[in-house]
């Protein structure tokens, strides 16, 4: 996934989140009891953890990981997998 659409994202969930347009009124209720307000934030929340959980898979900066690991085993320390595997 190119840089540019994840900003694009991350950018409109930012916009989003300014829900001016339910600031002044309860109502509609959703289900019954729910303001309209609150229901936005609780499907905005479900929406943002999505894009967040996008963010990590396409985006996160493995190489650094990679780096790190390599450090540790040439400094004696033991990662994760190989105390897994020497067990």
């Amino acid at each position: 996934m190119k840089p540019a659409l994840l900003v694009i994202i991350v950018g409109a969930l930012y916009i989003l989140h300014q829900d001016f347009w339910f600031w002044r009124t309860a109502h509609p209720l959703m289900f019954g009891f729910l303001p309209i307000g609150l229901s936005y934030h609780a499907g905005f929340t479900i929406v943002t953890s999505l894009a967040l959980q996008l963010l990590v898979n396409k985006a996160w900066p493995t190489h650094l990981e990679e780096e790190l690991e390599q450090g540790e085993s040439s400094q004696g320390f033991k990662t994760k997998t190989e105390e897994d595997q020497a067990s």
